[in-house]
C-alpha cells in the first residue's frame, strides 16, 4: 500500500498519510515517501496550499512505533529516525506555501508534532491531542519541544509534556494549539475551505509573508521591524502589489499571477 497520497482540487493539494491499519503512525519508509510528495507540491507552482490530513477515520497519526522505540539505541536513532523526522517536520515548517492539517483523529506523539509544524489546524470534535512520550520514560524529540513552547503559554507546554495527558480539540482550540474543532465529519470540507480563500491570494505575497512570520520570529524586536520594512518593500515591486490596489479602486476582484 502506498503510504502517501496526493490529490489537486484546483490550487489546493491534499496531502493524506495513508497507513490506516498503524493509525497512520509515520516510520523512516514513510517519512521518506511523506517528504517526496510533499517536496513536489512545494514544487508545483499551480499549488497554492497543502492540505495534510490522515486516512480512515480513527488517526491523523496516532505516535510512533513503541516496539519499535524499544529496539533502538541511542546513536543509531539519532542518526536514523531523528534525522529523517526532523529533516521532514523542518521542511513542512518552512515551507513557502501555507500548509494546513485536517485532524480527522488522534494525533499523539509524531501526530501533534506535525501538527505543531504545520501554519493552520482544524481538529475534528472528537480528536484528541497530546504528547504522552514520559509515559514511556521519553520526552518528544521531533521537535515538540521546541516548537510547543514557541506557540503555546510556557506553563501550558510544560503541563502538557509533563502530565502526557491527551486534550480535546475544543482545549486544543482554547490554548492555540488548532485553530477551531469542528465535527468530524466536517472537517475536510472546513481546511479545504480555509484553503480555497488562502488560495486566492497572491501566491509571492503569501511566501514573503511566511518569511517576515518566520525568520522575524527568532530576531529582536528591532531587527525584525527593519526586516519586516524590507520585505513589504519586495512586495511592493510586485506585479500583485499593484494588481490588488488597482482592484481595490476599480471595485473588481483582483487577478494575482504570483511575480
Amino acid at each position: 500500500m502506498t503510504a502517501i497520497l496526493t490529490e489537486r482540487r484546483g490550487a489546493v493539494a491534499i496531502l493524506t498519510i495513508n497507513r490506516p491499519e498503524t493509525l497512520n503512525a509515520l516510520d523512516v519508509p514513510a517519512l521518506i515517501e511523506f517528504e517526496a510528495a510533499f517536496a513536489a507540491l512545494e514544487a508545483d507552482a499551480a499549488v497554492h496550499v497543502i492540505v495534510v490530513t490522515g486516512a480512515g477515520d480513527r488517526a491523523f497519526v496516532a505516535g510512533g512505533d513503541i516496539a519499535d522505540l524499544d529496539s533502538r539505541q541511542g546513536l543509531p536513532h539519532y542518526l536514523e529516525f531523528a534525522e529523517v523526522i526532523h529533516r521532514v517536520f523542518a521542511r513542512v515548517e518552512n515551507c513557502d506555501k501555507p500548509t494546513i492539517g485536517a485532524v480527522n483523529g488522534w494525533a499523539l506523539g509524531g501526530g501533534t508534532e506535525l501538527v505543531l509544524a504545520l501554519d493552520l489546524r482544524i481538529a475534528a470534535d472528537s480528536a484528541r491531542l497530546g504528547l504522552p512520550e514520559i509515559t514511556l520514560g521519553l520526552f518528544p524529540g521531533a521537535g515538540g519541544t521546541q516548537r510547543i513552547v514557541r506557540q503555546l503559554p510556557l506553563c501550558r507546554a510544560k503541563e502538557i509534556m509533563f502530565t502526557g495527558e491527551h486534550i480535546t480539540a475544543q482545549e486544543a482550540a482554547a490554548i492555540g494549539l488548532v485553530n477551531r474543532g469542528v465535527p468530524k465529519a466536517d472537517v475536510l470540507s472546513t481546511a479545504l475551505a480555509l484553503a480555497e480563500k488562502i488560495a486566492e491570494k497572491s501566491p509571492l505575497v503569501l511566501k514573503l509573508l511566511k518569511r517576515t512570520l518566520r525568520y522575524g520570529a527568532d530576531m529582536p524586536q528591532a531587527a525584525a521591524l527593519a526586516f519586516e520594512q524590507a520585505m513589504i518593500g519586495l512586495v511592493l515591486d510586485s506585479h500583485d502589489a499593484h494588481e490588488g490596489c488597482r482592484a481595490f479602486i476599480e471595485k473588481r476582484k483582483p487577478q494575482f499571477k504570483g511575480n
